[in-house]
């Protein structure tokens, strides 16, 4: 015969113990109405854990700019100042410009700005050492301009100089530019579609404000700047990023007509000795009579708007009502574990109140040939304290005969 260890084969099962106690009784209490608070205050009605969830939200945004203002004495519209033109997640409004005309493909001296204080030179040695840098506006040659003291380049002339960007006055019209947006939504779990434009929407004259006017799609760029703690002549002059945010929270157990979207707005660029606002560069082409190309380069300041689109959605659904359900009644269960600890480890007694809550049970079958019936014998052990919380003391057997 195989022998195995009889405490392997063993089962355990709860033992109820009252204890007649009234501070252990209002801390169980306590316990258990904490518990059961946070559940239903927090679980069920904060975070809504009756409900299923989507935030797997589809979108598509689109945007539009009016408004005029004046740059170098020229009257600027849409088509001037906006790019790219096709309005969507983002799009710039560009409020100052550098331009440079007529450059054509050639040689010519590269212009060293104040803050960098390269491309000085007073030998062919001074350029060779730029051969490989990125920062001129062409290639360099290696070639030293002693006209100039400056190196010479291969590309589009004459190179760009923007040293008197600070001396250019900023469109500051922008301030009363408007912005239109139009976002519309899909929460596919659900089928549901929403947009940001109440059908009943004709007012196109309306301006959006956080407290008064909420549902409006058009913004003051002066107001989006102000509700994202951004200077205005600051912005204007420099550039910078601007974060647009439309959140669809929705409780679709209250209806679909209740979910509507709401707006924040933010800055998104952090202000650096390196790098300061936010610019941009392209081109026109042109051609000549003789049918040489030229170009005006310009370097655009401008503000960037990025459209962050976010939703989630929520419907009841008995799955997870139940889940939760459960959840909170097994939690329940937490405060005798606390009160359990606090009872043998804590209060005078302890020892008392072990003895009373451990007890292991013995039994005993043997069968006898000469007997037609068979012999269970029951042994009681009580156990002792020790470390462990195990206990070791017999206390009587009885036996019982069939």
């Amino acid at each position: 015969m195989f022998c195995l260890d009889s405490s392997f084969f063993t089962y355990e099962t709860t033992k109820s113990v009252v204890v007649k106690r009234r501070s252990l009784g209002i801390i169980n209490r306590i316990a258990q109405a904490l518990i059961i608070i946070y559940y239903i205050g927090y679980i069920f009605i904060h975070e809504k854990a009756y409900q299923d969830r989507d935030t797997g939200i589809e979108s598509a945004v689109m945007t539009k700019v009016k408004g005029v203002g004046r740059q170098h004495d020229q009257l600027m519209d849409v088509a001037d100042y906006v790019h790219p033109p096709q309005g969507a997640y983002m799009f710039c409004i560009i409020t100052k410009m550098i331009k440079t005309h007529n450059q054509t493909q050639g040689r010519c001296h590269e212009v060293s700005l104040d803050i960098y204080k390269k491309f000085n030179c007073s030998t062919d040695a001074d350029c060779e050492k730029y051969r490989s840098s990125n920062m001129p506006s062409g290639e360099i040659t290696g070639k030293c301009l002693g006209e100039f003291s400056q190196c010479e380049i291969k590309g589009w002339c004459p190179s760009e100089d923007d040293s008197n960007s600070k001396d250019i006055t900023a469109m500051k019209e922008v301030e009363n530019f408007t912005i239109f947006i139009k976002n519309s939504i899909r929460f596919p779990r659900f089928n549901v579609k929403r947009g940001n434009i109440e059908p009943e929407m004709q007012d196109k004259t309306c301006n959006y404000h956080p407290v008064h006017n909420t549902s409006c799609p058009f913004f003051r760029v002066g107001d989006v700047l102000k509700e994202a703690n951004a200077s205005l002549s600051d912005i204007i002059k420099n550039g910078g990023e601007i974060g647009i945010n439309i959140a669809w929270l929705c409780n679709l157990d209250l209806g679909v007509e209740k979910c509507k979207p709401k707006y924040s707005f933010t800055r998104l660029d952090t202000e650096t000795k390196l790098s300061q606002g936010y610019n941009f560069r392209f081109a026109k082409y042109y051609m000549s009579a003789d049918g040489e190309e030229f170009r005006t380069l310009h370097k655009a300041f401008a503000i960037r708007f990025d459209i962050i689109v976010s939703g989630d959605a929520g419907k009841f659904y008995i799955i997870p009502t139940l889940i939760n359900i459960v959840a909170a009644c097994t939690s329940v269960g937490l405060a005798t574990v606390f009160c359990d600890i606090i009872l043998l480890n804590f209060l005078n007694g302890s020892e008392q109140y072990k003895a009373k809550k451990f007890e292991e049970v013995s039994v005993y079958r043997s069968e006898s040939h000469e007997l037609k019936g068979s012999q269970i014998t029951f042994k009681e052990e009580g156990k002792s304290c020790n470390d462990s919380g195990a206990y070791s003391s017999h206390s009587e057997t009885l036996v019982c005969s069939h």
